[in-house]
């Protein structure tokens, strides 16, 4: 599911080698994919009123739904250095 995740936001992006994707278990066994873009990527990655993020999301957990797997999906707000 990870390397989805990261093909499909990287197709997204104008700098797909600033893409970081990281991936935690919380303690009830849920799978939790962290993305992290450049700050200019932002918009492209949330789209108009949040429907790219939202959809997604919604392909991710298809993929985990169909594997017996529960999976969140965070976007790490970015910080302009």
């Amino acid at each position: 599911m990870k390397d989805a995740l990261d093909f499909i936001v990287k197709s997204l992006v104008d700098t797909p080698e600033k893409v970081h994707i990281g991936e935690t278990t919380d303690d009830l066994g849920q799978t939790i994919l962290t993305i992290a873009v450049d700050p200019s990527d932002m918009g492209k990655v949330i789209g108009k009123s949040g429907k790219i993020i939202k959809a997604v999301r919604t392909l991710i957990k298809i993929i985990a739904t169909k594997n017996q797997r529960r999976i969140q999906i965070e976007l790490l707000e970015a910080s302009k250095d």
